[in-house]
């Protein structure tokens, strides 16, 4: 769960996160948004990013004035996002032990959401525990799902579902992306109830793993650990369409301190693992090699994601803070860097990874963790010009109690949402932590978003590192019948979705179709400007139709 990940705030969040997670998320009667225009809204929303993506669309500057004035503007980009945590059923399902059929009703209304909104990607927690969200030879299945380890979901007499499965094609279906996010160590979480089933690690292979606190841990010295966790990954981007692969901030556990409050932190029990390091003729210190065992496992996951398929995107969501010598003054707090042994700068600096998303679970004017100055600095550290997509700690918003450190109005997220966008660029993106108080549209925050963040759709930013090639020519065609429109996709790589404008008394207006959405209505529009777009957000040439 990404918010039991940092130990300056977990005594304070924690509890409320997993009372959150056992009443479920979804009750009998959830606030109603108003449905997704057929076109966004004319008010012209908060400014994004704009795409910067090659076309073979002439650019306005070489053509005529009069045709110049009938392109569209570049489409706006921007990664909006939510976590499904599924550890303690804190967002999908609501309870372990539902029906298929109840399980596959509640992820479409998450869905459903999430497309309402205006969101275009979702981070679905298909691995909480070295357990599985999907068929697996590897893992078991998860508890969270049956609420027993080993037990396939659903109930008797129902036919076999894969959830991973569903969620991927429906994602798509809606024109939203799917992340399948990995927790990359542990073993056991928590809010477990059942005993381990095989084929968890810690049945099969044992050794590996090891009691921390009130949690079990794969030990990341031990190199046949991180040998299964890169197997799994790659299990599940060989058989499922995702779009990302995602980890968070769980590489060595946080540290576990007694008593509870001002006591020792407890060591991690590794003593075998480095000293069979050492034995082997290892030479650093048992600090620096605990952080050569996260790089090595960050490097290979990031090289063997892209070896089966290179348009994946890997993602990280760290501790929000970065290496104590590396902060600007006024930051303070936990380093992940002593403590978890995450070099995350190191990453950064080496491109190990596609986009960095650092949780900033602090309120803008906290002291010691400003979001502005936190997200600077990430900004800074990041050289190679990555994504960077903060984390929003949403759940923070109140559900009516009095406003507090832990209990916030709608209007901060709105406000951190304006500060990600000042940075322009350089922080093209937000993911919500989590998914349930958007389901909840805490304080009106799902609908703030809707209405004033989100009025205008958004593509995802494209990824020219992993592929800078525009969809080939030719552009698709458009043929119309009255006022409906049909894409006649062109030759060349299928779209991954449909960049449409619609021009109507002189204001332009876009929208984003699911690839398989092939008709539209053309809205009153004057003008019509279409496009493809691809699995790394290139984008093709245009197709301008004049309308009578």
């Amino acid at each position: 769960m990404k918010v039991a990940g940092w130990p300056a705030l977990a005594a304070l969040f924690l509890a409320a996160l997993l009372l959150v997670g056992c009443s479920g998320m979804l009750q009998p009667s959830l606030p109603s948004l108003p449905s997704p225009p057929s076109l966004p809204s004319s008010v012209p929303p908060p400014p994004l990013p704009q795409s910067a993506s090659a076309s073979a669309t002439p650019p306005a500057s070489t053509l005529p004035a009069e045709q110049a004035a009938d392109l569209p503007p570049p489409p706006p980009r921007e990664f909006r996002a939510a976590w499904v945590a599924t550890v303690a059923n804190i967002d999908w399902p609501s309870k372990p032990g539902l029906s298929s059929e109840q399980q596959r009703k509640e992820a479409a209304l998450i869905l459903n959401r999430a497309q309402a909104i205006g969101l275009n990607a979702l981070i679905l927690q298909v691995r909480p525990a070295g357990d599985a969200l999907y068929p697996s030879s590897l893992e078991p299945w998860s508890e969270t799902l049956s609420g027993e380890q080993g037990r396939p979901p659903g109930i008797a007499g129902e036919p076999a579902y894969d959830p991973l499965a569903f969620w991927v094609a429906e994602a798509h279906r809606r024109g939203i992306e799917l992340h399948a996010w990995f927790n990359p160590y542990r073993a056991r979480a928590t809010s477990a109830k059942s005993p381990l089933a095989a084929p968890h690690i810690g049945v099969r292979q044992p050794a590996l793993v090891k009691r921390y606190g009130d949690q079990l841990w794969m030990d990341p010295g031990e190199p046949a650990a991180a040998a299964h966790t890169l197997a799994v990954v790659a299990d599940v981007v060989r058989r499922y369409d995702v779009d990302g692969v995602h980890i968070d901030d769980y590489f060595y556990p946080y540290p576990v301190s007694v008593p509870p409050v001002g006591g020792v932190d407890l060591p991690f029990p590794d003593d075998e693992s480095y000293a069979r390091y050492k034995l082997g003729g290892g030479a650093q210190r048992r600090d620096d090699w605990r952080r050569g065992n996260v790089d090595s496992l960050v490097q290979q996951l990031y090289r063997t994601v892209h070896e089966i398929k290179p348009w994946v995107r890997v993602g990280i969501s760290p501790f929000g803070i970065g290496k104590p010598e590396r902060r600007p003054a006024g930051i303070t707090g936990f380093s992940q860097y002593d403590k978890l042994y995450a070099d995350v700068e190191g990453w950064l600096a080496k491109g190990w990874l596609d986009y960095l998303a650092p949780q900033l679970y602090w309120p803008i004017d906290r002291e010691g963790q400003r979001f502005g100055l936190l997200l600077d600095t990430w900004v800074a550290e990041n050289t190679l010009r990555r994504h960077m997509w903060p984390g929003l700690f949403t759940s923070m918003v109140t559900r009516g109690e009095a406003l507090g450190p832990r209990s916030w109005p709608a209007r901060e997220i709105i406000s951190q949402v304006q500060q990600q966008r000042q940075r322009g660029e350089k922080a093209g993106g937000h993911i919500h932590f989590s998914m349930v108080a958007l389901m909840q549209d805490r304080d009106g925050i799902a609908s703030q978003l809707q209405a004033g963040p989100y009025a205008m759709q958004a593509l995802v930013p494209a990824t020219p590192w992993l592929d800078d090639q525009p969809q080939p020519q030719p552009a698709p065609g458009l043929r119309r019948n009255g006022d409906r429109v049909t894409i006649e996709p062109g030759a060349g790589k299928p779209a991954a979705r449909w960049a449409v404008w619609r021009r109507q008394a002189g204001v332009w207006r876009f929208a984003v179709l699911p690839a398989g959405q092939r008709q539209f209505d053309s809205g009153g529009a004057d003008l019509l400007a279409v496009s493809a777009v691809d699995r790394v957000g290139n984008q093709g040439a245009q197709t301008i139709l004049k309308l009578p």
